[in-house]
């Protein structure tokens, strides 16, 4: 009887394609808290990076290559609505906060 022998392991080191994950939970965190629901886009690279480690044990170098890469892109996307979502919260309370916002939407109401 003949039996398939088991997968040799894959040349790199598990650790030699980085995964993300700690990057993509982080941005998407701060970004969703900073931003608004956009910051949820952040889950896309949770999921790439959560598929790099599978993708090496099963011996996929170029798979798990290819999710560590999409998932450093959706890093940076969500990197960037949180540092977008930083400045607006900046502005917001440099220029008098939501007291002089909800102060103007009341003059515009009672002049309709």
């Amino acid at each position: 009887m003949s039996a398939v022998p088991p997968m040799p392991p894959s040349s790199a080191a598990p650790g030699s394609v980085p995964n993300h994950l700690a990057w993509a939970i982080v941005s998407t965190v701060l970004a969703t808290c900073l931003c608004c629901p956009l910051g949820l886009i952040g889950i896309v690279a949770i999921v790439f990076s959560s598929q790099v480690n599978g993708k090496l044990n099963q011996g996929d170098l170029e798979g798990a290559r290819r999710a560590s890469a999409n998932a450093k892109t959706w890093c940076w996307v969500a990197t960037a609505f949180a540092i977008i979502g930083l400045l607006l919260n900046i502005v917001v309370l440099a220029t008098g906060g939501m007291e002089q916002y909800m102060e103007m939407m009341q003059q515009m109401q009672q002049m309709q």
